[in-house]
């Protein structure tokens, strides 16, 4: 039973759709699975193991702990999301956990080392996998870019279209987000404080363009937040 739940959560993901069956299962020998509840902590430390992780259900939330101990937000884990040890450098890089976002979160995950010989054996999924991390890196740039190029209103306007493309669902001109985020959490992703943050949600909710609440968002006109 548990071997055909991880060959299912291989096939799945969108990296592995190009290999055969046969090729799938030759890959459960090397491959891991983990299953977090709400609010679990996970710690993919380079320094324990350096490993890939393939988010196949849920969401994540990458956290660091600053010198003052305040748990800090770097990135959100989407499904059908890859994260660790992927090659690509980013400014102050420290020790990061994830916490489990919602209900049920379920990774797979190769060693480093066993990873890199399986893009070996099969270029086209190396060739995919190159894309990828390219897209990563293009996404971390601008991420960059945005915090000098931008201010704080024009990183929260970017930062929910970004995700209402992901996640949203479309009703006429309306799109709903399941909300699993705090405002804190918006705060660290837009590199503002949380007062900050609140004031201008609140200014959005104001001017008529969404509804923020704890469990969803609403946006009620993706077009007037460009």
């Amino acid at each position: 039973m548990i071997s055909e739940i991880n060959f299912w959560h291989l096939q799945n993901h969108q990296l592995f759709k190009q290999l055969s069956s046969a090729q799938l299962e030759q890959l459960q020998i090397i491959v891991g699975f983990k299953k977090a509840r709400k609010g679990e902590v996970i710690d993919f430390s380079p320094a324990l193991t350096s490993r890939i992780y393939f988010l196949k259900k849920g969401h994540l939330k990458l956290i660091s702990i600053d010198a003052a101990g305040n748990e800090v937000v770097n990135d959100i884990i989407q499904q059908g999301d890859i994260f660790g040890e992927l090659g690509v450098a980013t400014p102050d890089q420290t020790h990061e956990l994830a916490v489990a976002l919602t209900d049920e979160v379920v990774l797979c995950s190769f060693l480093q080392s066993d990873f890199e010989q399986l893009l070996l054996q099969h270029p086209n999924l190396a060739v995919s996998y190159t894309k990828w991390v390219g897209w990563q890196l293009k996404r971390v740039q601008n991420k960059y870019a945005n915090l000098v190029s931008k201010n704080a209103k024009s990183r929260l306007l970017t930062f929910l279209n970004e995700w209402a493309e992901r996640e949203g669902k479309i009703e006429g001109n309306e799109v709903y987000l399941m909300n699993y985020l705090t405002q804190s959490d918006i705060a660290n992703l837009i590199c503002t404080s949380r007062q900050t943050a609140t004031q201008l949600i609140h200014e959005l909710e104001t001017a008529g363009l969404l509804q923020y609440h704890r469990k969803f968002i609403t946006i009620f006109d993706k077009s007037k937040l460009q």
